[in-house]
């Protein structure tokens, strides 16, 4: 198993995370996982009771999760947000800006690697939930 990747301060949610059917249907889970094509606004009304939310990646090229992330940020969801399956070290910059802050990637990913590919470019093009201010608004105002 892969070591997970954490950006967060609090200690590692241990619960294992339940699918979002389990999770509506019990009131003492604190961990759901939401599966690819899954409608994570279903969430929203439970977003106190929740630790832990991991959104799977089955493959690399398949960006729903980057929304199902960016739905719970903008709704206020402060939790631990983890991407769990086929993530790239490329893609861990861009899954940050929508709000995760942990990986638990299928393959390792080499931490030199990713801080590099972290630090790679100062300014971003997209506003998003990390509240960073996008190049032109920088420029123009």
């Amino acid at each position: 198993m892969v070591e997970a990747i954490r950006f967060r301060d609090d200690d590692t949610h241990e619960e294992p995370a339940v699918s979002i059917e389990a999770f509506l249907d019990q009131s003492n889970a604190t961990a759901v996982r939401i599966e690819a094509g899954e409608d994570a606004r279903l969430l929203l009304p439970l977003l106190d009771r929740l630790a832990l939310v991991e959104i799977d990646f089955p493959a690399f090229g398949d960006g729903r999760g980057y929304s199902a992330a960016q739905i719970l940020r903008e709704a206020g969801y402060n939790g631990e947000l983890r991407a769990s399956g086929d993530v790239l070290v490329d893609q861990i910059a861009y899954m940050r800006r929508c709000g995760f802050d942990a990986f638990a990637p299928d393959a390792p990913i080499d931490a030199k690697v990713m801080d590099e590919a972290l630090g790679r470019y100062d300014e971003v093009y997209q506003a998003t939930t990390d509240d960073r201010a996008p190049i032109w608004k920088l420029r123009h105002g």
